[in-house]
């Protein structure tokens, strides 16, 4: 990388002392106090002076000294006096709409109990003269006095819509506040090790879906197939959903994000289990495969919208709490539950009952349903056994 340039970590400061050079100058101004009268110099100072987007100053002046100055427009300059009124003595400040007595919008604000005195004094010798409120060197409103404010109840008025009496009293409302800002969560990874750990968690989640397809296909068999076009297709939406997400708001997979997809898998995994048991338990009271398909979906569509909302709403509640990681961690997790009933309701459902149609599709020893029908079978003649020794007696 290129060394960096001589003197580079001083040229904010140097601009800052640069600037209250140019700007808050002592010299500009002659007198003090209700005397203090622009200098011989002042004129010349403020026709240099250019206003700029950045301004170096912001932040940085000096309220004991002048200061050259422009609108928030950046259309005017002025000449300010050193700071007399502090903006944390204004009490209130209130968008007020036209009545009989004004014919427009203007802006009202009261100032507490020292500031009111300051203000009434202030207004008081200088009627006709302007005073500007000032934020972050910037002049946000620039009024002539019209008459003395001796109470402190104060109408600025002009040609204002709405909108910018509105912004004028949020400006010398919480202008003034003394804002400050704190990390809740700050992590520094290095590339290496980011990809690193990315990798092996995407590897893992690899690894466990791996295992369920071969559980499924070991104890489903036909099952265990179509549970594996369903994940897959819940994999191929999840991602697909996260590509666009990251196209639309800038969302990027973490490691938190890759946890709550590899717990999705169970989660996934888990509805088709309960689907596919519920089968089992209606081919155990004598059902067949295709007649059991509709009674088996209604018991356990019950359990997966019952336990996938409650996963949701944890995920949701999780989301909302937390801060950083654990937030990526459950909104992939609450993606995941919603595609999963989209996966269960739209594709696995529909598949189990084609199959369950097809004489080749249906057979026991594909289906792997061969050792619950031998079961019903064996309960079924029993129960026959026990009728006709019954009807014997």
């Amino acid at each position: 990388a290129p060394a960096p340039a001589p003197g580079a970590d001083q040229q904010t400061p140097e601009l800052i002392q640069k600037a209250k050079a140019a700007r808050q100058d002592a010299g500009l101004v002659t007198g003090t106090g209700d005397s203090i009268a622009a200098s011989g110099t002042a004129s010349q100072a403020l026709a240099a002076f250019t206003c700029a987007i950045q301004d170096p100053l912001r932040g940085n002046d000096d309220p004991n000294l002048p200061l050259l100055a422009c609108n928030q427009d950046g259309t005017e300059k002025y000449l300010l006096g050193p700071v007399f009124l502090q903006g944390s003595e204004i009490d209130s400040a209130a968008a007020s709409p036209p009545t009989q007595n004004k014919a427009g919008w203007t802006v009202d604000l009261t100032f507490k109990s020292a500031g009111r005195q300051i203000w009434g004094d202030f207004t008081t010798k200088n009627r006709g003269q302007r005073a500007a409120f000032v934020l972050d060197t910037q002049v946000v409103s620039a009024p002539t006095i019209q008459t003395a404010i001796v109470d402190g109840n104060t109408q600025i008025s002009g040609s204002f819509t709405q909108q910018q009496t509105k912004d004028l009293a949020d400006v010398l409302r919480y202008g003034s506040l003394p804002l400050s800002f704190t990390s809740s969560d700050a992590t520094t990874v290095s590339a290496t090790l980011g990809l690193a750990s990315l990798e092996a968690g995407l590897i893992a989640g690899a690894i466990g879906l791996l295992l369920v397809f071969v559980y499924s296909l070991f104890y489903y068999r036909l099952l265990g197939a179509l549970t594996i076009v369903s994940l897959a297709l819940s994999g191929a939406m999840v991602y697909a959903v996260l590509v666009l997400l990251g196209r639309w708001i800038g969302f990027t997979l973490d490691l938190a994000g890759v946890a709550g997809f590899i717990i999705s898998i169970g989660v996934t995994a888990d509805s088709f289990v309960v689907f596919f048991e519920r089968l089992k338990d209606e081919i155990r009271e004598g059902r067949s495969f295709r007649s059991a398909v509709p009674r088996g979906w209604v018991r356990a569509r019950r359990t997966i919208l019952a336990s996938d909302a409650i996963l949701f709403l944890a995920s949701a509640v999780l989301y909302a709490i937390a801060v950083g990681d654990v937030q990526g961690f459950a909104f992939t997790l609450g993606l995941s539950t919603v595609l999963d009933l989209v996966v269960v309701f739209l594709v696995t459902h529909p598949l189990v009952a084609l199959a369950s149609r097809s004489k080749t599709l249906s057979n026991p020893k594909l289906t792997g349903l061969g050792g619950v029908q031998s079961v019903s079978a064996e309960r079924r003649t029993a129960r026959k056994a026990a009728t006709a020794a019954a009807k014997e007696a």
